[in-house]
C-alpha cells in the first residue's frame, strides 16, 4: 500500500468535517476531497516546525502529522490569487526533487512562466553577467528544504517567494506558505495543476468554473517500469 493509500485512511466523519468550515457551513474546495486524499496532499511528515503546526489537522498515533486539506486549499486560492498578479513572463518555478519535474515544467507551460528543474546554478538570480541569468518578479518552489540556492538568491533580489511546504519545513525567507506533501509524486501532480487552473481563473483568462486542456495524470512524472 503507497503513503497516499495509507493517508487517505480517513474516518467517514473526518472526512464529513474536512468539507465544512469552522462555523460549520459547507464549503467547495478546488477539488474534490477524494481526489485530494487519493493523492496524498495532506500527508506530512513524522516532524512539525513551529509554523507549519499552524496547518496540522491531527496527528496518528504512530506520530505522521496530517495537514488540514482545508487549509491547504484555502492557500491555493490564495497564492493562485497572488501569483496572478503578475505578468506570466516574470514568473518563476523551480524544483530540485524530481517528483516535482513534471509538474513545474507542465505549471510554467499552462500559466506562460519559466521553469528550472535541477540544480540551480549560483548566480541565476543575481548575476546578471552569467549567460542562464533570469529577473523574475516572483519565484515558486517546490521545497524550501532543497530549493535553498533559489530561495536565498530571490531574498537578496527582493523577490517574492512563494513555496510548498510540509511539515518539516523551514520557512525563513518565504513570504507565502502553501502547506502540502511536497514530496508525493501524485500530490506534486494535483497540486501544480490545481495551482495552475486558478491561476488562470484569477486572471479571467478562464471562466470560474473552467478547467485546463491538460489533465492532472500530465502533471505527473511517469515511473520507469
Amino acid at each position: 500500500m503507497s503513503e497516499e493509500e495509507r493517508g487517505s485512511n480517513l474516518s467517514e466523519d473526518e472526512k464529513a468535517e474536512l468539507q465544512k468550515s469552522e462555523k460549520g457551513a459547507v464549503i467547495e474546495l478546488l477539488v474534490p476531497l477524494e481526489n485530494y486524499l487519493s493523492a496524498g496532499v495532506h500527508i506530512g511528515t513524522h516532524s512539525c516546525t513551529k509554523y507549519m503546526q499552524n496547518f496540522i489537522y491531527r496527528v496518528r498515533p504512530e506520530g505522521l502529522y496530517v495537514l488540514d486539506v482545508r487549509k491547504i486549499d484555502e492557500r491555493l486560492r490564495i497564492a493562485a490569487r497572488f501569483l496572478a498578479r503578475f505578468s506570466p513572463a516574470s514568473m518563476l518555478a523551480v524544483a530540485t526533487r524530481p517528483y516535482a519535474f513534471m509538474p513545474v515544467q507542465k505549471f510554467a507551460e499552462v500559466v506562460g512562466g519559466k521553469y528550472i528543474t535541477g540544480r540551480l546554478v549560483p548566480g541565476t538570480l543575481t548575476n546578471a553577467y552569467l549567460n542562464n541569468y533570469i529577473e523574475p518578479e516572483v519565484l515558486l518552489v517546490s521545497d524550501p528544504r532543497t530549493d535553498t540556492q533559489a530561495i536565498k538568491e530571490a531574498s537578496k533580489m527582493g523577490i517574492p517567494v512563494v513555496a510548498f511546504a510540509d511539515t518539516d519545513a523551514k520557512i525563513d525567507f518565504v513570504d507565502l506558505v502553501i502547506p502540502a506533501n511536497n514530496k508525493g509524486r501524485k500530490s506534486l501532480a494535483l497540486l501544480y495543476w490545481a495551482l495552475a487552473r486558478q491561476v488562470l481563473r484569477e486572471r479571467k483568462d478562464i471562466a470560474a468554473d473552467s478547467d485546463i486542456p491538460v489533465k492532472v495524470e500530465e502533471f505527473e512524472v511517469k515511473l520507469v517500469q
